[in-house]
């Protein structure tokens, strides 16, 4: 224990969602906490600010419900009555020159049922032949990890793979399906496949029940099950505004600007070395929890002795950069649907009415929440979220005195394309629209627009990756009252990301109390 202070101290190196959470778990322990983030500001890739006078997240805009986690932290921080749900999650393909239907009863965009596969028209007919073949293939091998790709090729073609797979995790890593690993991005399927000859079979276990097929608890509301509700939720102020409430809520010291270049063991814990080298800061404590990306990560650790097979497997994790292109149109730039005739008014207090125009419906009548691109469709933006139509609490956005908005996210970047990043905001902007546009018909330009870079972002779960995570968890745990929490390890949603921060301070808590 620091002699200078009655309670031991805890430092969390890291102020994004992953280092709050911890902060926060630490309120009520008889610790002293101390955050320290580099950056201006708190939060990593969660940080909400206003376009056209709307509040619209930059970074991760919803969490999934399936594990509580997420849900949970919201409700411990008193935020429960903020939650909101989407109005509707179903997604659309935009490939082979056309925007098509996600197939319903997929898995990751792994399909389950042919039938729904063929209806999306997403697949050419030769591709959806080859899918079906799935179903009488016998077992395919898998000696260990294998990129998903591979695998998922072997059971059901390219086809699947370029426009269905692919597509989706790119959503969610930035990554390329070619080179991530099946045991790490998809584990439950890679778990169950095991256990089915086909793998629309294991992918069908995992799905609720088609509700001709739920039993009646299954369609009782509030059974539990997920069937019948959204698998995702947000913040009525966005996800952006949860590290605030955090980091206050922590009761932490929390820093910004602070960055942590060195750390090092001391006879009484750790030290580390805070700031410039011109203007060193020493700070001891006597627990650090490291909740910062997998590179900056391993060069901390690079002097703490016995710490090597950690750092060796820090540096083999890679990440990918993207941007997020925020659009925002009057509701009357997206084409109106077909118009049926309107029947006349009969008495003459209604008349004249018949040439009065509808509200216009916007994005809601395409009837999707957003598109996802493939990889092999050669577009620049990768997915494409309709904010105003996934979530209800924005649909009445709209500028003092003017027409309703609707505002659309676009995503861009995948690995292997920093070209494309290094184009300036105005040339992004441009190009997302000029897609859209051709996307969906949408007349004119946006009326404001903003681009947020996420450089170095999204950790790429490749093939070997729970090995590497193994390797860097067995050599920290050598290290007395050190550890590690964030998306470089057992996923990168915000539940995932908030499991191993509940793990970290676990840890610490263990060691400082067998410490005495």
């Amino acid at each position: 224990m620091n002699p200078a202070n009655a309670q031991p101290h805890v430092v969390i190196v890291g102020g994004g969602i992953s280092g709050l959470a911890a902060a926060f778990f630490l309120r009520d322990q008889a610790v002293r906490v101390t955050v320290l983030e580099g950056s201006p500001r708190l939060g990593g890739k969660l940080c909400v600010s206003e376009i056209a006078g709307v509040a619209v997240d930059e970074g991760a805009e919803a969490l999934l419900v399936t594990r509580p986690e997420g849900t949970g932290l919201i409700a411990e921080a008193g935020l429960a009555d903020q939650r909101v749900t989407p109005g509707t999650t179903s997604s659309a393909i935009w490939t082979r020159g056309a925007l098509r239907p996600l197939p319903r009863r997929q898995y990751m965009g792994v399909p389950s049922d042919m039938t729904e596969l063929a209806r999306s028209g997403v697949l050419s007919g030769d591709g959806v032949l080859r899918a079906g073949m799935d179903l009488e293939l016998p077992p395919t091998a898998r000696d260990g990890d294998v990129p998903v790709a591979r695998y998922i090729a072997a059971r059901f073609g390219d086809e699947v793979v370029d426009r269905l797979v692919d597509p989706l995790l790119g959503g969610v890593y930035a990554g390329r399906s070619a080179e991530l690993s099946f045991d790490a991005t998809l584990p439950r399927l890679a778990e169950v496949s095991r256990q089915h000859r086909s793998l629309a079979e294991a992918a069908r276990s995992l799905l609720a029940p088609p509700p001709a097929e739920r039993t009646a608890e299954e369609k009782t509301p509030g059974s539990g099950t997920r069937a019948g509700g959204s698998v995702f939720t947000t913040l009525v102020g966005g996800l952006g505004t949860l590290p605030d409430i955090l980091g206050k809520a922590s009761a932490a010291a929390v820093r910004t600007g602070a960055v942590a270049r060195e750390l090092s063991r001391t006879d009484s814990g750790w030290r580390l070395v805070v700031g410039s080298a011109a203007a060193p800061e020493y700070l001891d404590a006597d627990a650090v929890i490291i909740a910062i990306p997998a590179r900056p990560a391993g060069r901390l650790l690079a002097e703490v002795p016995d710490a090597s097979a950690a750092v060796t497997a820090f540096g083999e994790i890679s990440y990918a950069s993207m941007a997020i292109v925020t659009l925002a149109y009057p509701r009357s730039a997206f084409p109106w649907p077909e118009r049926r005739p309107e029947r006349r008014p009969e008495r003459g207090a209604e008349r004249g009415r018949e040439h009065e125009s509808k509200p216009a419906l916007g994005l809601t009548a395409l009837g999707w929440s957003g598109y996802l691109v493939p990889a092999v469709d050669g577009r620049s933006v990768k997915a494409t979220t309709f904010s105003t139509v996934k979530w209800p609490h924005l649909a009445g956005a709209s500028t003092p005195g003017a027409e309703p908005l609707e505002i659309v996210r676009c995503s861009v970047g995948r690995i292997g394309e920093e070209a494309l990043l290094q184009r300036d905001d105005d040339d992004l902007a441009s190009l997302a629209a000029a897609e859209l546009t051709e996307a969906t018909g949408v007349r004119g330009g946006p009326v404001a627009n903003r681009v947020t870079r996420w450089g170095g972002a999204l950790p790429q779960y490749t093939v070997g990756h729970l090995d590497r995570v193994a390797r860097i968890r067995a050599a920290v745990a050598t290290q007395p009252g050190l550890a590690i929490c964030g998306a470089a390890y057992d996923g990168i949603g915000i539940p995932a990301c908030v499991a191993t921060a509940r793990t970290a301070t676990d840890q610490v808590l263990a060691f400082l109390s067998a410490r005495g």
